[in-house]
């Protein structure tokens, strides 16, 4: 009798325990972090495809909710607000952009209310906030974007080495994307994945430079697709290539010195107007409401952010040289 009693609970342990092992197998196998690598990779490729006919999988998504999604495919130009969140590295569906985008303008729009703004600056105050989970994302992209460009004279060298060492231009991708550095090579490891998908390289590449707007990766996809058309020397074409990438970007870097005061001095200029309005409202909260409640105050304020707006273009337009 004792015996059997303890086989029951051993036997009875090994079942709990194998349970447990099955449901963490099974939830790692379709919500751990390699199935969300997987996917991550796998929606990524497809958000680059501009056409249906070298689509071999689903369109991203856009929202976890198939109504929602079918609601937001009817929109216009949806897909290039998902391509910008693509670009910006940020792993965020559309909802979830549109929600923080609508939570911001209801905190600029209550922050306004709580200090007893009039109505038309609390729309304003909320138009703001709207607009800065955009200029978050906007600023993602581009440094996202300025670092793949500083990696691509590195990437372009690994693969041109894999092209002398007798590799074919796919094990040289292949190299670029498991040996290159982030995020680079994740772009690069997205198109030898749609490459192995039965994409062909030209479409491939085209995807590349789709996903990642830099003129110097578009130099590259242009020279390769070239290249495989008449022949010739890829890997010494690639060397040249990573040079005059390189040399570009030791010219751009010594403008950007030399710019530094004029960015500065645009910076400072911008910003002063509001920073004394800030001061002067909080010495004497009372001097400033003129400019709201009177017409010609209003009037004063609309023309002096509307002259703002032309010189901070005309202050970019002078320190941003295309190189």
């Amino acid at each position: 009798m004792d015996i059997l009693y303890y086989l029951f609970l051993i036997f009875c342990f090994l079942a709990v325990v194998l349970l447990l092992e099955g449901g963490y197998l099974a939830w790692h196998a379709h919500r751990g972090p390699e199935a969300k690598r997987i996917q991550e990779r796998l929606q990524a490729v497809s958000a680059g495809w501009g056409d249906a006919e070298t689509g071999l999988m689903k369109q991203r998504l856009l929202s976890n909710s198939p109504a929602l999604e079918r609601f937001l495919l009817q929109i216009p130009r949806i897909h290039s607000l998902d391509r910008l969140l693509q670009q910006s590295g940020m792993s965020l569906m559309v909802t979830h952009f549109l929600g923080y985008t609508a939570m911001t303008a209801l905190g600029g729009m209550a922050c306004a209310a709580l200090l007893g703004l009039p109505f038309a600056v609390t729309l304003l105050c909320g138009a703001t906030g709207s607009v800065l989970p955009l200029f978050f994302t906007l600023s993602a992209k581009r440094k996202r974007l300025e670092k793949i460009e500083r990696q691509l004279p590195e990437v372009i060298d690994l693969m041109a080495r894999a092209l002398k060492a007798g590799h074919a231009f796919s094990g040289a991708l292949q190299m670029a994307s498991t040996d290159g550095p982030e995020p680079a090579a994740d772009e690069f490891r997205l198109t030898f994945d749609e490459i192995n998908f039965g994409v062909s390289v030209q479409d491939a590449l085209m995807n590349l430079a789709t996903r990642v707007p830099i003129t110097d990766l578009r130099y590259f996809v242009i020279a390769v697709l070239i290249q495989r058309e008449s022949g010739g020397n890829l890997a010494e074409l690639l060397d040249k290539i990573s040079g005059l990438i390189r040399a570009r970007l030791t010219l751009l870097g010594k403008i950007r010195v030399l710019s530094a005061e004029g960015r500065l001095s645009a910076w400072i200029l911008s910003c002063l107007p509001f920073a004394t309005a800030l001061m002067i409202n909080l010495v004497n909260p009372g001097f400033l409401t003129v400019l709201w409640t009177d017409p010609i105050g209003v009037m004063m304020v609309g023309t002096a952010l509307g002259m703002m707006v032309i010189g901070i273009f005309v202050m970019s337009r002078i320190i941003k040289i295309r190189v």
